[in-house]
């Protein structure tokens, strides 16, 4: 299994995490078990205060779920039978440390349920892409997406953005709220930098506390991310099964990358 994430000591009470799993990111049952293991690494270190989460692949962040390890995805789950996915944004949400998210490229589908299980969103102005492209697809959102997206967007926006599939620029993202904010590429290091810093200098148990306290007002009960996951893996989805062979001979035509590149286009395309 190749090791897709790696972890750097920025300051003393820094982390920061990075992704690689080239050459589009996708997000499969081994990067969720490989994240978990991040995050037990992490939470036992007492120190650690602020996690930067970034990636490596150039126009990437977290990107959908990889569609070879579907099954397996859908499938894992822990000794007492707890959906991998769930234990897995529900631990993030929960980390004993405040997670930030720097964001350049694009982030779609579980990669996006992932990110939206961040505590803060920074994303490059001209870089960053989000979507939750299911329903285009022939699926729905199981990850979190539906759970999550309307308490930030608002119940039409989060409408908009599941029921289209497309995909959202930064800037748009911003003022959705889908994102915590949007700078120019050359600022976003800097400002994520210089936003870690900050907290970290700060009490660990008020920032923590306090963390806590918000996530009770905010978050979507467990409950309901695991309904959505049941919901998801529970059923046979005859409308993606039809739709893959032609999203199989687009990437054939005009390849991978160009797809990937403008999925929210194709899949328009593909459901014609």
């Amino acid at each position: 299994m190749t090791q897709q994430f790696s972890i750097e000591t920025v300051a003393p009470k820094i982390r920061k995490v990075t992704f690689s799993n080239p050459p589009v990111n996708v997000v499969g049952a081994d990067t969720v078990t490989q994240l978990l293991e991040v995050l037990d690494t992490l939470s036992r270190d007492e120190q650690v205060q602020v996690v930067i989460f970034d990636s490596s692949t150039p126009g990437y962040f977290f990107n959908h779920a990889d569609l070879a390890q579907m099954t397996e995805l859908l499938g894992l789950k822990n000794a007492d039978s707890t959906p991998t996915w769930i234990e897995l944004v529900t631990r993030l949400t929960n980390a004993p440390f405040v997670s930030i998210a720097s964001i350049r490229g694009r982030t779609r589908g579980g990669g996006d349920e992932l990110t939206l299980a961040f505590d803060l969103r920074y994303a490059s102005r001209e870089q960053a892409i989000f979507s939750q492209p299911e329903v285009a697809t022939g699926l729905i959102p199981g990850g979190g997406g539906a759970d999550r997206l309307p308490r930030l967007l608002g119940r039409d926006r989060a409408f908009e953005a599941i029921f289209t599939g497309q995909d959202y620029d930064a800037d748009r993202a911003e003022r959705y709220g889908w994102v915590t904010r949007t700078l120019a590429d050359a600022e976003l290091d800097d400002f994520v930098n210089g936003v870690a810093t900050r907290i970290a200098s700060f009490d660990k148990a008020a920032v923590v506390g306090a963390k806590a306290q918000i996530n009770r007002a905010t978050l979507p009960p467990e409950a309901d991310l695991r309904a959505s996951w049941s919901e998801l893996s529970e059923v046979t989805w005859p409308g993606f099964q039809a739709r893959l062979p032609q999203f199989g001979t687009l990437i054939g035509q005009i390849g991978l990358d160009e797809v990937e590149k403008n999925l929210g286009e194709y899949l328009g395309m593909a459901s014609q």
